[in-house]
């Protein structure tokens, strides 16, 4: 099942439309930077696009997993549809909400769901929409352990996100990461945010670790928070006076501070 967030259309109808009309492949070759300086500049200019990722949930922090996953779907392709790939069974985590979108500068009619009834599915709908360079980003998010995800299907994702140049991201929530065929792999958890005046809550903040890189990169850690009015992640301190990020020849993440 195909479902665009607040348009009152026929989905599929709109869904053909949008893919026509951006019918130009993407650019392969070319990165995703996050916005925040120091972190693309230690990242060679940021994520490859024509490439597999993965994010990684830290404990509980399904939503914003997710929230962050979106926000850098958006980041790779803003003129072209998004599409978010799911079981069936992930309806009852909750679907993003057209006005939450809005509120975080995400046009909602550019996000497409798409309900698979099994982890098979999801992984074949994924694989088949990223091959569609006319698509600006896919989001693939199975559910447990999912044993059919495994290093086989993942180098088929990512062997299909380099011919087309499609960004494709992996989803994870309550699991431990398995070996795999992605470009990056991250880890993201909620942070606090820097209040506005009046104390007044501030932007979405996340904690990103990268706990994988097939570039070599390691001991990258940083706290980014969403700027809505430039559409783009900007990077604030580690609690506890620890650089965002942080530079070393280990291969080991840097263990995180508490706050």
């Amino acid at each position: 099942m195909v479902e665009q967030i607040m348009n009152t259309k026929s989905s599929e109808s709109l869904l053909r439309a949008r893919l026509a009309a951006n019918a130009q492949p993407c650019g392969i070759g070319a990165s995703v930077a996050f916005g925040a300086e120091s972190l693309d500049r230690r990242l060679g200019g940021g994520l490859a696009k024509a490439a597999l990722h993965e994010i990684y949930a830290a404990t509980i922090d399904a939503a914003s997993a997710a929230a962050f996953a979106l926000l850098l779907a958006c980041r790779a392709n803003r003129a072209k549809p998004i599409f978010w790939v799911r079981e069936a069974k992930a309806r009852f985590g909750g679907k993003p909400y057209g006005h939450g979108l809005a509120e975080l500068g995400i046009p909602p009619d550019i996000l497409f769901l798409v309900e698979a009834p099994d982890t098979i599915a999801a992984l074949r709908a994924g694989a088949d929409i990223t091959r569609c360079g006319a698509v600006g980003a896919v989001i693939i998010e199975p559910i447990g352990k999912a044993p059919a995800l495994d290093l086989t299907a993942s180098r088929r994702l990512a062997l299909a996100a380099g011919h087309s140049g499609v960004m494709t991201l992996l989803l994870r929530t309550g699991v431990e990461p398995m070996p795999s065929a992605a470009h990056t792999r991250w880890q993201v958890a909620s942070a606090p945010s820097t209040p506005f005046p009046a104390n007044a809550p501030g932007h979405p903040a996340f904690d990103v670790t990268l706990l994988r890189h097939r570039g070599g990169i390691a001991g990258i850690e940083a706290r980014l928070e969403w700027n809505r009015d430039r559409q783009s992640f900007d990077q604030t301190p580690l609690p506890g006076g620890v650089p965002a990020v942080a530079f070393g020849g280990t291969s080991q993440a840097v263990e995180r501070r508490a706050a």
